[in-house]
């Protein structure tokens, strides 16, 4: 398949706009032992500030997507990641633990929007042959974040501490500069922007039965997702003891696993369907469980963490396309993510939950881990089972107007 060079240029953004808000969100995961200790404070006590960057997404997503379906989605992009760059900056100046927790609230409210913009702007733009792939592309961006999160901590920790590592995360600031010199509008939203609009309220409304279920579809990925990743560097520092640069090695070991995962899952949604390939990489985490969470040694943890994170990101990697195929035309930018920041929202507590669950089992964090990961995997399999799909739709077109494949 081919793509011009707008296309391209609207791919390579969107793919780094979500990487660097995932990067800038990790950088926070491999410090909260450090924050901790200087603020003179428990582990879970910083571990709310993930809780609360988390629960300020949807918000985030309904502002953002507002902005998207207003004035387009190039601009709202351009501003969202401006903003959660420089609110990633001042978390380095933070004088106190309270301080902190506000500027990872608002930093929330940046990281939100950034997503359904994005994946919008993507799947608006590309031929609809090359979306699982590029979904799997798009997605991949989140455990590249994550991996160059991982190689800073290992590289650069020692030499900055904790506070330089927020002021790393000012680098996103950059890409404005290449999305405003590079990457065109939607071309659907240029073509859809002068048709008459119902209001956001009333749209979202009419479509409850599918925002309910698509809520809940994605608390069950949140918890997949941040409950196989958050708390995983905590676990490979307190449980088993690894200094810095052998938790970075694990956990770069495990994002390249990531990054596989969702390629993979991606492409192959295309050719098997959506909901077919989520179920597969959702039920594949269930036998990695025991050596991902309970094996010990070096070697054996990471072959456990790159197995569960090609199944977990694997899933994932369908999910871009798929929300935006299930979204109504006129609130593309504001559906996916919103439904997608909403479950993120209803998963925010799994860092303190995982953190809480373990302390009480004398730091087991292997099993609250296993708990989570093992719960929701059925749980996703399940309700994609019964689910349905619409690969392939033209979103250039309204919904009623095409034919979903049957579930």
């Amino acid at each position: 398949m081919s793509f011009t060079s707008e296309q391209k240029s609207v791919v390579i953004a969107s793919f780094l706009g979500w990487t660097l808000d995932a990067f800038d969100f990790f950088l926070m995961v491999f410090i909260l032992k450090d924050i901790a200790t200087e603020f003179g404070v428990e582990i879970p006590d910083v571990a709310i500030a993930i809780t609360l960057t988390l629960a300020m997404r949807p918000l985030g997503a309904l502002l953002f997507g507002y902005l998207a379906e207003r004035f387009g989605r190039r601009p709202a992009l351009m501003i969202n990641i401006a903003l959660y760059s420089l609110l990633e900056l001042l978390s380095g100046f933070s004088p106190s633990l309270a301080t902190l927790l506000v500027l990872r609230t608002a930093f929330g409210l940046a990281m939100g929007g950034e997503w359904g913009i994005g994946s919008a702007l993507t799947m608006e733009s590309i031929p609809p042959k090359s979306r699982g792939l590029i979904s799997g592309l798009l997605q991949a961006g989140y455990p590249t974040g994550y991996l160059l999160a991982s190689i800073t901590y290992g590289l650069l920790y020692g030499a900055i501490g904790w506070r330089g590592m927020f002021f790393v995360g000012v680098i996103p600031a950059l890409l404005v500069l290449y999305i405003r010199r590079s990457v065109p509008e939607s071309p659907a939203w240029n073509r859809l922007r002068k048709a008459p609009r119902k209001k956001l309220g009333a749209v979202l409304s009419g479509q409850w039965k599918l925002i309910v279920y698509m809520v809940v579809l994605m608390t069950a990925f949140n918890f997949f997702s941040h409950g196989t990743q958050d708390l995983y560097p905590t676990f490979l520092q307190v449980e088993h003891k690894f200094d810095h640069r052998t938790v970075s090695i694990i956990a770069i070991v495990y994002n390249i696993g990531a990054i596989m995962g969702g390629l993979f899952f991606g492409a192959l949604s295309e050719r098997i369907g959506r909901r077919y390939a989520i179920i597969i990489a959702a039920l594949l985490a269930l036998p990695i469980l025991p050596l991902w969470a309970f094996s010990s040694g070096v070697a054996a943890l990471a072959a456990g963490a790159f197995l569960m994170q090609i199944a977990v990101q694997g899933a994932w990697g369908v999910i871009p396309a798929y929300l935006n195929e299930m979204s109504p035309e006129t609130i593309r930018a504001t559906f996916p993510g919103l439904v997608y920041q909403l479950g993120n929202l209803l998963a925010s507590s799994n860092a303190v939950l995982q953190a809480s669950l373990a302390a009480e089992r004398g730091n087991d964090y292997g099993f609250a881990m296993a708990a989570v990961a093992g719960t929701v995997a059925i749980i996703i399999a399940i309700l994609m089972f019964f689910g349905r799909e619409r690969r392939g739709v033209d979103m250039s077109r309204p919904a009623d107007s095409t034919s979903p494949l049957p579930s």
